[in-house]
């Protein structure tokens, strides 16, 4: 289940999953979404997947016929989950993906205590549905999507910036969530102390427009907007830069230390269990321009640091990969059958 509009994060990894399930001869799979939603082109030569559009929770429950087991990836799928629960009395699995506490209603208390699973992407995540004491958490984490750039493309994006020190950055264009607007802070004040380095955003979304008309005068700031190949682009660049102001998880920032890139990131929500500061990345506080202006200009400076980071977040990165995410989904869903 996910009824989300777009293509973000949690659409992401519930592409990987199903995609990683699919390899599995004994499961057959279905997937219920928007009419819109971008999951139905990218699912539709997958093996054992089918598709049934809901455009609201009330929709769609005659028909996915007989199924042993439910999982909801974001909010409206919970809700859609737990009224199916109550018409077929089916099991469901719930994943909470963002770091902000869920809201203490009678459907959400309702729809969390009568799943047969919890399931939070990181600590916080746990911590925070753990708090609210609706039944036990247990914690999977995202997965990379096993990453594979296109050396011809990563080569033609570095000849574009020839002789230049590549921050990049990839996310939605949100910046009350991913604060792009803190590294065009960082960005102007490396203007001057780096003048090689360039600022190369990948992305669309609602500040889309904002953000570059605001940052117009800021020679280093590139905008390439939404690639379908982002690795290929994330592959090109000496540093990733991810400064949200809050985040579930940041499983971008996984694809990211698997292309062996070296990572500065916010110390908030999640990341954290991803990026170990000096080991796997570097780490600088939530909104702070200037620390993360000083964390680049560290990473311009030291050669060998960059290695090391790099050599770190790849190595950590090889835990989370889509098989092993799909194996801990699996004896998720075996025990909420059970139940």
């Amino acid at each position: 289940m996910n009824l989300a509009k777009g293509f973000r994060g949690g659409e992401r990894q519930t592409l990987l999953l199903i995609e990683a399930l699919a390899a599995r001869d004994d499961l057959e799979q279905i997937l219920v979404c928007r009419r819109d939603s971008p999951l139905r082109d990218r699912l539709a030569d997958a093996s054992g997947v089918s598709v049934v559009t809901a455009e609201h929770q009330l929709a769609g429950h005659g028909a996915v016929g007989r199924v042993d087991v439910v999982h909801a990836h974001e909010a409206k799928a919970v809700h859609w989950a737990w009224l199916h629960w109550c018409l077929r009395r089916v099991p469901y699995v719930i994943t909470r993906r963002v770091d902000t506490p869920v809201g203490d209603r009678p459907l959400n208390r309702w729809s969390y205590r009568h799943a047969a699973a919890r399931v939070a992407i990181s600590r916080v995540i746990q911590e925070q549905l753990s708090a609210r004491g609706w039944g036990p958490v247990e914690r999977i984490p995202s997965a990379h999507s096993n990453p594979v750039p296109e050396p011809a493309r990563t080569r033609a994006f570095r000849e574009a910036f020839a002789g230049r020190f590549l921050v990049g950055h990839a996310g939605a264009l949100v910046d009350r969530h991913k604060g792009q607007r803190v590294l065009l802070d960082a960005a102007r004040r490396l203007e001057t102390r780096c003048p090689d380095m360039a600022f190369v955003f990948l992305g669309a979304g609602e500040d889309d427009a904002a953000l570059q008309a605001e940052s117009r005068d800021q020679k280093n700031v590139f905008w390439l907007g939404f690639k379908d190949n982002v690795v290929d682009y994330i592959a090109g660049f000496d540093v990733f830069a991810f400064p949200s102001r809050y985040e579930g998880l940041g499983s971008v920032l996984l694809d990211v230390m698997a292309c062996d890139v070296p990572v500065v990131a916010s110390r908030t929500g999640g990341i954290p269990d991803l990026v170990t500061h000096e080991q796997t990345g570097l780490l600088v506080e939530a909104g702070d321009a200037e620390a993360l202006a000083e964390a680049l200009e560290r990473l311009h400076e030291d050669t060998a640091l960059r290695r090391d980071l790099a050599a770190g977040g790849r190595r950590q990165a090889e835990a989370f990969s889509p098989r092993q995410m799909a194996a801990a989904y699996r004896a998720c869903y075996a025990g909420a059958v059970r139940s």
